[in-house]
């Protein structure tokens, strides 16, 4: 996925189904500029980290 794209999926109101290594994740802000997003696990929002959006996956 490219950093636009996570942009638009993170300002959306309908809910994506996006995937990093395997689990859906919810994306919480990504930073166009250095080419990151922070996102948690969808059942665990206290499991915020920071991933390249190059390895989110849209299903």
């Amino acid at each position: 996925m490219d950093a636009q794209r996570a942009q638009q999926i993170s300002s959306s109101p309908d809910m994506a189904n996006v995937m990093y290594n395997g689990q859906q994740v919810y994306i919480e802000h990504v930073d166009q500029n250095n080419g990151t997003a922070t996102i948690h696990p969808i059942n665990d929002p206290n499991q915020k980290q920071s991933v390249p959006v190059n390895n989110l996956m849209e299903q």
